[in-house]
């Protein structure tokens, strides 16, 4: 098994397995916001909010930027790469897989074809 530098690929889906901190990373790939603006249209109160946002940041899909009084955050994308460039190979395996299905049902039907034919 391989075995990631400091399981980044873990912390990284499991940032992204909550609806919520999916929406927080979309719209933080809008533009860079603070933990009120992120707040606004979620229903939930900013210590929940900045629970999820530090669950994000923990991933490294998300920078804390001090700017005067106020933290902002900006997306990170680069954690996201690796887990999906874990996923593509497991695509891989799933069209080959799904290629056999085909391959397989079409054989099938033609030996039907010919056994009705021979009828």
């Amino acid at each position: 098994m391989v075995k990631y530098e400091n399981d980044t690929i873990s912390r990284t889906f499991a940032a992204i397995a909550d609806p919520t901190r999916r929406e927080i990373i979309d719209r933080l790939a809008e533009k860079e916001m603070c933990v009120t603006e992120i707040a606004e249209p979620i229903n939930m109160s900013l210590p929940a909010v900045s629970k999820h946002l530090r669950i994000i940041e923990r991933a490294g899909i998300i920078k804390r930027i001090k700017r005067g009084k106020f933290y902002h955050f900006k997306l990170v994308a680069k954690p996201m790469k690796g887990a999906s460039e874990w996923l593509e190979r497991y695509q891989i395996f799933w069209n080959n897989q799904l290629d056999a299905l085909e391959d397989y049902l079409d054989n099938s039907d033609n030996n039907s074809s010919r056994k009705e034919k021979e009828k």
